[in-house]
């Protein structure tokens, strides 16, 4: 019964991608994120290659919808803190899609990403497929956090599991081990980030388009602290604007003697 409820509750066909506007992509990367002047430029490029080869489709007459993904798969790197998670969830709302993101620090066993074989009490899919199944839809962001923390266990190893996973040539039939049937992950537009390229195994970096954040300048952190984390946490303690002033020079002291971070 369990098994038959997964298959049912999966979502085959559904997908949630709206129209692709670039200057509202531009708009909703600019609200969320200050500077990364080059990394928004490949975004933005990435999402016009993407809304082209719809268009191109739709024209030939073919289901737009159902264009394969052969694009690279864009990995974030960079120090804790830059935004890679954050940027991630402006990719979707730009797209339209939903947003999925699942940590891979510390997983070590193979079945984590492909799932247990359905003879073993108390097996599961693997992680892909479960959050496919929490997100509703066949063509999220999926995030994948910490790609160069991988473990390597008795039990496998993980990263030669997600190279079939990262595989545009492979991954429309993605089988997991526990469904036993093929799931076509070739909608889903895959993004991994990571701290270091140093740990992640170079067939997986392969498959991958690195794209570097760099830590931000003293500069940078008072812009961000002043646009972005002052309103935030005045909004979040219920506080307006006019009630509370914190001085330039208090930030540039939190930034100079208290962080101490990239």
């Amino acid at each position: 019964k369990t098994y038959l409820d997964w298959l049912t509750s999966l979502p085959w066909n559904k997908s949630t991608e709206g129209e692709i506007d670039i200057a509202k992509a531009r708009q909703i990367l600019d609200e969320d994120h200050y500077d990364l002047e080059k990394i928004k430029e490949r975004i933005l490029e990435y999402l016009a290659v993407r809304k082209l080869k719809r268009e191109l489709a739709a024209q030939e007459g073919e289901e737009s919808s159902g264009v394969p993904n052969r694009e690279p798969i864009l990995c974030f790197v960079g120090p804790p803190g830059v935004g890679k998670t954050s940027l991630g969830q402006s990719i979707a709302r730009a797209m339209g899609r939903r947003f999925i993101r699942i940590s891979l620090g510390g997983v070590h066993d193979e079945a984590e990403i492909r799932g247990h074989r359905r003879t073993y009490i108390g097996a599961m899919p693997g992680r892909i497929i479960q959050a496919l199944r929490r997100v509703e839809a066949a063509d999220p962001v999926f995030m994948l956090d910490e790609v160069d923390k991988l473990g390597v266990g008795i039990h496998g190893d993980p990263s030669a599991a997600l190279l079939e996973v990262l595989d545009p040539a492979q991954n429309h039939a993605f089988v997991d081990t526990y469904l036993g049937v093929p799931f076509d992950l070739s909608r889903v537009l895959f993004i991994c980030t990571a701290n270091t390229t140093d740990t992640i195994p170079p067939p997986l970096l392969d498959r991958m388009e690195v794209i570097t954040l760099p830590g931000y300048t003293e500069l940078d952190k008072l812009h961000i602290a002043r646009r972005y984390l002052v309103p935030k946490q005045l909004d979040k303690h219920g506080l307006a604007r006019d009630q509370v002033e914190i001085p330039e020079q208090t930030i540039r002291l939190i930034i100079r003697e208290y962080t101490r971070e990239a």
